[in-house]
């Protein structure tokens, strides 16, 4: 097929308490090399034609087995000392269309022991669906469950070939130690730290379909049994795509699809309102206009942080309404989010700066066609659009990697933590 978009992408390696004394010149070198690595490792992909959502497990199944992060291998440590992980993966498509996970979009795993690739059993979890798109039953041994747990989870891992690894395989030092530093007395109390590893991985392939993927090892010393919001749809992942129209005004009535909507309350007045929530249609004083327009939209993100708070304002189901509902550019809602001062820190309350509640940050990227007449792509134009990568945090930093175009069209590729370079 003729490629519709030029593929882009962005990861996330964790947000926090990322203060320049906590991150000597060597830990940085370590961190920028992972995430230089592995951003080039999945851009790859997506050049050579892969999908979206291939591509972006690729990369965090990348980070699973990389200690630095609190993922897979280098997951923290619950406060009895054990480990459980958590992962998401969501799709869509910015035509409207169908492909892989049409039918469910999103699915998230948690309370994982020995899954070696969280991230690949949330993606098996999407992809088997147990029925076909009309209905009937299929043998791919999966269900319409959008979450699955603990277990039963792992069973179906084993059933679906994927890899199991031993205790010893995830325990690291770094982590055992956070783990020990945060137990209080004797009664084995513990005290829960922001741990700054969580991985997230949003790609856009050239036939414009976004994916999200998402995991971690959750808090230090959370209790066993808690879920985050990695999981979560909603919560710490989305994805959607929608169609901006069509809408027209006909004798001072807006239509959609040439109908008037039922309930008989569309009136000029409040169409003029809720218009914008399908489309852009116009009124000429002189004379009445049909406006139609033909346009898809979508937008995908991603988080990191203090989960409980993304949790408690469904923080990346609220960035992606804003802009489907609002209109403007995804930068903005994220920033109304995930920015300084906004949703997640507003939500700490008094004790914001304290808990490390509220703390975290948002990766995005957003993709905006809009289509001819016939919705048909044979009659589109004939040049590659481009998605829009998007970011904000409101902590001291959040480790992020992606490609940009410069001023001269090459591509340039940015590893970052905090808003200025490291130095």
């Amino acid at each position: 097929m003729t490629p519709l978009f030029k593929p882009a992408l962005i990861l996330h390696g964790g947000a926090g308490n990322l203060e320049r004394s906590r991150l000597p010149p060597d830990l940085y070198a370590q961190y920028h090399a992972s995430l230089l690595r592995y951003l080039r490792s999945t851009k790859a992909l997506l050049d050579d034609g892969a999908s979206a959502l291939d591509a972006a497990v690729h990369a965090v199944s990348l980070m699973e087995d990389d200690v630095l992060f609190n993922c897979g291998r280098g997951s923290v440590f619950t406060s009895a000392g054990t480990i459980e992980m958590e992962a998401s993966v969501m799709v869509t498509s910015a035509t409207g269309g169908g492909g892989p996970g049409a039918m469910k979009r999103g699915a998230g795993v948690m309370g994982l022991r020995n899954v070696r690739h969280p991230i690949q059993l949330a993606r098996e979890s999407l992809l088997r669906s147990g029925c076909a798109p009309d209905g009937r039953p299929t043998a791919d041994g999966g269900s319409m469950h959008a979450q699955l747990h603990g277990a039963y989870a792992e069973e179906r891992a084993r059933a679906w070939g994927l890899e199991f690894m031993p205790d010893e395989w995830f325990w690291t030092k770094r982590r055992w130690e956070e783990h020990r530093r945060g137990l209080e007395g004797d009664d084995g109390r513990a005290t829960l730290a922001l741990s700054q590893g969580t991985v997230g991985c949003v790609c856009l392939d050239s036939e414009g379909c976004l994916a999200v993927a998402t995991s971690t090892g959750g808090l230090t010393n959370k209790w066993p049994g808690r879920i985050g919001d990695t999981p979560t749809l909603g919560a710490g992942f989305w994805a959607e795509a929608w169609m901006d129209g069509e809408v027209a005004l006909q004798n001072g009535v807006y239509q959609v699809d040439g109908e008037k909507p039922a309930g008989g309350f569309w009136d000029v007045t409040l169409g003029e309102c809720v218009a914008p929530l399908f489309g852009r249609a116009k009124k000429n004083a002189s004379r009445d206009l049909e406006a139609r327009v033909h346009r898809s939209r979508a937008a995908a993100v991603s988080g990191t942080g203090n989960g409980d708070s993304f949790l408690r304002v469904a923080a990346a189901r609220t960035a992606c309404a804003m802009l489907r509902f609002s209109g403007g550019t995804l930068a903005g809602p994220v920033n109304a989010v995930a920015g300084r001062g906004g949703e997640l820190q507003r939500s700490a309350g008094q004790r914001w700066g304290v808990t490390g509640e509220g703390e975290g940050g948002m990766i995005g990227i957003e993709a905006d066609m809009e289509l001819p007449e016939s919705y048909g792509r044979e009659a589109d134009e004939k040049r590659l659009r481009r998605g829009k990568v998007v970011f904000d945090y409101n902590c001291a930093g959040m480790w992020r990697a992606w490609v940009e175009e410069g001023e001269d069209g090459m591509e340039i590729e940015r590893v970052m933590v905090y808003r200025e370079p490291y130095r």
